[in-house]
């Protein structure tokens, strides 16, 4: 198949650069053909604020781009990962001029959330769901604290919702859960018969991990969403079974301070992903006390291919991956009390642990294999094809 990719990359790299990079890979190890086109936001800082405004509106540039890649390429289906804000919905439009269907990768909330988190002063937030104009999300500068950048992607949205581009010029939508179509059909803001559900996948099959390192696990971008505050009130009253963390981010003061105050706290920092993947499969538990609206967090499935189980936050999607009781535990998000609870009862029976482990890796034998993603994403594209 001839596939074109698109993507926007972001000034900082996360997991939708991580996922785009993966799935590329994917396909092209699965001999398909291959195109892709990206552009990175690191241009923003030598370009003037109101052509980053215009770009985000209508990126000509983008369209121009895109349309001419089509036509030397010819590609089958077109899939985009991100426009935001360089390449803007533009590209879209680029597609459907030249006869080519449309994939589009909702990594994040942006159609519904000019932050696009669903998340705003430490809890999730939807006040600016299925408004016509994002209102709230400007009052309260939601996108990098500014009310005039938040509503320049308020006008983006309102814009391309008045074009029909969501209605008409994209064939499918991907969503990693069932929680994240639910919440678009409530928001009216797609046509919910075009959008599909696929979760993301692990690469390279790590195999499973022994688990005896003795220690919970931490591993994230360290901010106010992920939890942390309650992370740390948990192991207060967890003792006995040390804490590492892994990450870094604008809380790492807060988690200074935790693994100076905390014995059994230790913070690792950033670390490269083979030394993540050996953690977790070192580690005890993987803990992910995340109360925002996760799209889905790719440390999970890590987590389960290593054999390692999770207690996380049941908060969004993360609550459809962590099967209670057979894959993790789930706890109420911003209950520090309840987490430690959940780990304690985890850790009180050992074949109760035991089963968790097994249950773990079968999640992710079932789930998030390459060859699963594979299969899954081929369904869509001939579905998106076939119209």
């Amino acid at each position: 198949m001839r596939i074109l990719l698109v993507h926007n990359h972001y000034q900082w790299p996360g997991g939708e650069d991580a996922v785009f990079f993966a799935e590329r890979d994917l396909l092209l190890a699965n001999g398909h053909d291959v195109r892709t086109l990206t552009v990175h936001n690191e241009r923003i800082s030598r370009m003037p604020t109101v052509a980053v405004a215009a770009a985000t509106l209508w990126s000509q540039d983008g369209y121009r781009r895109v349309k001419a890649e089509i036509q030397r390429h010819r590609p089958d289906i077109m899939h985009v990962h991100n426009t935001f804000p360089l390449l803007s919905p533009a590209v879209f439009h680029a597609a459907h001029a030249e006869g080519v269907p449309v994939v589009y990768t909702l990594h994040n909330f942006r159609l519904v959330c000019p932050a696009a988190t669903l998340f705003r002063e430490g809890t999730g937030c939807r006040d600016c769901l299925g408004r016509t104009v994002a209102w709230p999300g400007v009052a309260h500068a939601c996108y990098q604290g500014s009310r005039l950048r938040t509503a320049g992607v308020a006008a983006m949205l309102v814009l391309h919702k008045s074009l029909g581009t969501w209605a008409t010029k994209v064939t499918r939508f991907i969503v990693m859960t069932e929680f994240a179509r639910r919440l678009l059909r409530e928001a009216a803001v797609v046509p919910d018969q075009r959008v599909v559900v696929k979760p993301h996948f692990v690469p390279t099959d790590p195999g499973i991990g022994s688990g005896g390192g003795g220690f919970a696990l931490f591993v994230g971008r360290l901010a106010r969403e992920k939890g942390l505050e309650t992370l740390f009130a948990a192991w207060h009253e967890v003792g006995g079974l040390p804490l590492k963390v892994v990450g870094d981010g604008p809380l790492a003061p807060l988690v200074r301070e935790a693994s100076a105050t905390q014995p059994s706290v230790e913070w690792l920092g950033q670390r490269s992903h083979a030394e993540v993947l050996e953690l977790l499969g070192a580690a005890t538990v993987l803990v992910f006390p995340s109360p925002w609206y996760e799209t889905f967090g790719l440390v999970l499935i890590e987590a389960f291919a290593r054999g390692t189980p999770v207690i996380a936050a049941r908060a969004g999607g993360t609550a459809e991956i962590v099967e209670e009781g057979k894959s993790g535990l789930l706890f109420e998000p911003g209950d520090a009390s309840e987490l430690a609870g959940s780990l304690q009862r985890m850790l009180a029976s050992p074949s109760a642990y035991a089963y968790m482990r097994h249950e773990a890796r079968q999640r992710y034998v079932r789930a998030y294999t390459a060859d699963e993603n594979h299969n899954r994403l081929l369904e869509i594209y001939r579905s998106a094809i076939a119209g």
